[in-house]
């Protein structure tokens, strides 16, 4: 008897033992979930574990099945994957944390006075800035040096267009600089007028003097860093592609990423020069769970909004102006076929027709059929019908919606009604590729994806500008523009199998909303909340 209660005690125990639940770190129920699975799928919860999703599924099947740390009750609100911006400047968005902001100034006079109340408050050396668009002022021409000659005779002053395109100095940063006259240059232009210095430089003679600004201290660079990461947190971005970074940077970056100061994901674009081409295309790429080093960014002209894009016929508001390209064709093909011949991909800034048409055959000629390289035409903006037909999956249209919305007011002056139907055509390139990837080239735009993910579906400004949307048979789906933010971003990044949707072995990314954006009237988009932020399962952000 005993023999026979003591085995019937260990089967009880047993089949206890077995049907433990298993362990798992945090639930999230009782929320509408956008999954954005290859079904575009929807969910009312999911189980994280380790960082990574776990399973997807209903609210009480997860709750049966695991036993979790921690629990979330998301009270219905909507969820999406962790958002991607595929085109930014995110140490550049650091930086101007530490300069002078002009973005959304109304007028030359106002960017003068944000100048003054700077060199009060901080009595720099050497003041710089960016943010300043002669389009949203009321004379919309380039302003000239002399109100900063007078204020600041011995101070240098060299603030950007918000493009980044071009740059107003001041005769002390032209004298610093060595810069006359008769001062040589390629791509680009240093304006002069009556056969005087303005102190506009457009494009290529802007390195001049970004090459005698003094050295950023480690400091500075790392509080920059962080800083953009609070500033992407609070919009729901866990991952940013950022377009243009040198080698010491991205050291940077890895060294705060293993700290755990920098939680952030990056994709890395390494500028385009001889150290940072010689070091990582010899190297190969670099990957860790939070930085992907893979791509070269290359500039193949200027904005339009400065005139600098390269187009093939003269600007319609300017006569025998043709903008330029920043660097001679054959060293375009150059540095394209050396990029071919390694891991990495190419990802080359194209705004003007004729920069479009030089990029997207180059990398025809150099990408096989049967290659999966995922080059990438940055900003795609104004591109003749004939050459719509190269983009693919594997020359992807990497584009920034709220692009259009911003040059929508001038942008058929500087091109004509003809050449318009080719620019912004968001629509034609997405049907031509299979894909786009959304971003915003932060600072340049605002860092707010739900003013992309507006201007994309909407095509119009907050003000409900223009009536019946700017070219709005090339708005996009809600659908598509969430994959576009998302997945497709993701698959640009060669990064689908880790990120981009909820799905179960993909980090745990993922983003709390006020509002269901994929159901709210559109004009609500833009006031959008984020009420948490989520990287690999740890909350980064809370509202």
């Amino acid at each position: 008897m005993k023999k026979l209660l003591g085995l019937l005690l260990f089967s009880m125990l047993f089949i206890s033992c077995g049907s433990q639940n298993e362990q798992a770190d945090l639930l999230v129920f009782n929320a509408n979930v956008y999954t954005v699975d290859d079904q575009f799928g929807k969910a009312e919860a999911f189980a994280i574990k380790d960082g990574k999703f776990l399973e997807v599924g209903s609210s009480q099947a997860l709750q049966d099945k695991y036993e979790f740390s921690e629990k979330i009750d998301a009270e219905g609100k909507a969820v999406y994957p962790g958002l991607i911006d595929a085109h930014a400047h995110f140490y550049g968005l650091g930086m101007q944390q530490q300069r002078v902001d002009l973005t959304g100034t109304k007028s030359f006079e106002e960017v003068v006075v944000r100048i003054v109340e700077f060199q009060q408050k901080n009595g720099v050396d050497f003041i710089t800035g960016r943010g300043w668009d002669q389009n949203d002022w009321e004379v919309k021409e380039f302003p000239a040096k002399d109100t900063l000659d007078r204020l600041f005779p011995d101070t240098p002053v060299a603030v950007t267009r918000i493009d980044g395109h071009a740059m107003l100095v001041n005769q002390a940063a032209l004298d610093k600089a060595n810069i006359t006259t008769e001062t040589k240059f390629e791509g680009g232009d240093i304006e002069q007028k009556a056969g005087k210095l303005t102190g506009i430089l457009v494009d290529n003679p802007m390195m001049l003097i970004e090459k005698i600004t003094d050295d950023i201290d480690l400091e500075t660079q790392a509080k920059s860093l962080l800083d953009a990461q609070d500033i992407c947190f609070s919009y729901g971005l866990t991952t940013v592609d950022d377009a243009g970074i040198d080698k010491q940077v991205i050291e940077l970056i890895d060294s705060l990423h293993n700290s755990g100061e920098l939680k952030i994901r990056l994709y890395a674009m390494l500028s385009n020069n001889k150290r940072n081409l010689d070091h990582f295309l010899d190297k190969g790429t670099f990957k860790t769970d939070r930085l992907n080093v893979r791509s070269v960014k290359f500039y193949g002209d200027g904005a339009l909004g400065s005139r600098g894009a390269a187009m093939k016929k003269e600007y319609s508001d300017r006569p025998d102006h043709f903008g330029a390209l920043l660097s001679p064709v054959s060293e375009f093909k150059e540095t394209a076929a050396r990029i071919a011949k390694s891991e990495f991909q190419m990802n080359t800034h194209a705004i003007g027709d004729s920069a479009n048409y030089v990029v997207l055959k180059t990398y025809d000629s150099l990408l096989g059929d049967g290659d999966d390289r995922r080059w990438r035409v940055e900003h795609s903006q104004v591109i003749e019908e004939a050459d719509f037909k190269y983009f693919s999956k594997n020359i992807i249209p990497s584009i920034q919606p709220t692009h259009a919305t911003s040059d929508m007011y001038w942008a058929e002056d500087r091109i004509g009604e003809d050449r318009i139907q080719g620019a912004y055509a968001y629509k034609k390139l997405l049907d031509q590729a299979g894909i786009v990837a959304l971003g915003t080239d932060f600072p340049v735009e605002q860092v707010n994806p739900f003013l992309t993910f507006y201007a994309s579906v909407d095509r119009q400004d907050t003000k409900n500008y223009p009536e019946g949307g700017f070219m709005k048979d090339q708005a996009l789906s809600r659908e598509e523009t969430l994959k576009g933010m998302t997945i497709w971003a993701a698959y640009s990044n060669f990064e689908e199998e880790e990120k981009g949707s909820i799905e179960a072995g993909k980090f745990a990314d993922f983003v709390i909303l006020d509002r269901d954006i994929m159901e709210v009237e559109i004009d609500s988009v833009p006031e959008t909340k984020v009420i948490s932020t989520f990287v690999n399962g740890e909350q980064v952000y809370k509202n």
